[in-house]
């Protein structure tokens, strides 16, 4: 109970707010089985710099007492755990177990992308390997063996189809080998202040030792949004991507369903499946020039109660 305390005010702290952590397949079902109250907030500062520690007056002390969050809603099947929060200041509008640790599918390929982002530059080549091709769950599918192939089109391959391949090859990329490239994850996860958040893949393909909760989520996809390169790749719904296959053409699509389902104001971001994940989602939405997101982590419809979740945040901001 203590390790989740530290963990919620560690990364509320992060967004400029207070709450706190999930493996991966993704929306398509092939991976295996294996907040801030009233006025609490997710400290929004640099999510790569350093982590302040929290006050003894924080939002979360707040929360233990049992001040109601803006936004009261309890969906019929809740979701293991959720969050719902202002991107912009950091504010928590409701929550759901924000510190409880759990899988998180394809959700991991976000804190892949930010190492990526940071280690490797645009209009920079990625090899496909042979180990890339071997792998298991969603996937691109038909990337070239051997071929160099621009690190953009390999983002957006990880980010839409959520291509466990591309998640392989960009790690062998940034990081020389696979579990090197995982210990830049967890270093890079270690300074944005996420205690209870490891990696032990790129991918989140396997369960096993891979695992977040929805306040750390909240912290990452800030940072994914604060990165433009990235920003916009999550954002799209479909790319058509000069690529080297016969048709000299990738298409793309996005799981999202969000985006999906043109819900106004979508930035998009991430989702994840397995059977120990279940269906997950980290969204935002940026309306009237302001910016909400949700953390839902094994939810039985991530689409519907984002959109739930949103509609009443909105009004609660108005």
């Amino acid at each position: 109970m203590r390790r989740a305390l530290v963990a919620t005010a560690a990364a509320l702290a992060l967004l400029g707010g207070a709450v706190g952590c999930g493996t991966s397949g993704d929306a398509t079902p092939t991976g295996q089985a294996d907040g801030g109250v009233g006025g609490d907030s997710i400290p929004l500062q640099a999510a790569n710099g350093p982590v302040a520690p929290a006050a003894a007056t924080s939002p979360l002390t707040l929360a233990l007492h049992g001040a109601p969050d803006p936004v009261q809603i309890r969906f019929g099947h809740q979701p293991r755990a959720g969050l719902l929060f202002d991107l912009d200041t950091g504010r928590v509008l409701w929550r759901k177990d924000p510190t409880r640790i759990l899988p998180i599918a394809s959700v991991t390929k976000i804190m892949t992308a930010l190492v990526v982002a940071d280690r490797v530059p645009e209009g920079s080549k990625v090899r496909i390997t042979k180990q890339a091709l071997a792998y298991q769950g969603s996937g691109v599918g038909v990337l070239p063996k051997n071929k160099w192939v621009g690190v953009s089109a390999m983002l957006y391959g990880l980010l839409l189809p959520s291509g466990n391949d591309a998640a392989i090859a960009l790690a062998q990329r940034a990081g020389k080998t696979v579990p090197d490239f995982v210990a830049m994850m967890n270093a890079r996860a270690g300074a944005m202040g996420l205690t209870c958040t490891r990696y032990s893949t790129p991918s989140g393909f396997t369960d096993r030792g891979n695992h977040s909760c929805a306040a750390d989520l909240a912290v990452e996809a800030r940072a994914l949004l604060d990165e433009p390169r990235l920003a916009k790749i999550v954002a799209r719904r479909q790319a058509i991507l000069p690529f080297p296959i016969k048709g000299g053409r990738l298409y793309l699509y996005n799981h999202n369903p969000l985006l999906k389902a043109r819900y106004p104001g979508t930035l998009g971001i991430k989702t994840g499946f397995t059977d120990a994940a279940g269906r997950c989602l980290v969204a935002a939405v940026k309306r009237n020039g302001h910016r909400l997101g949700v953390v839902l982590l094994h939810s039985p419809d991530p689409g519907g109660q984002a959109e739930k979740l949103f509609d009443r945040g909105f009004r609660s901001i108005a």
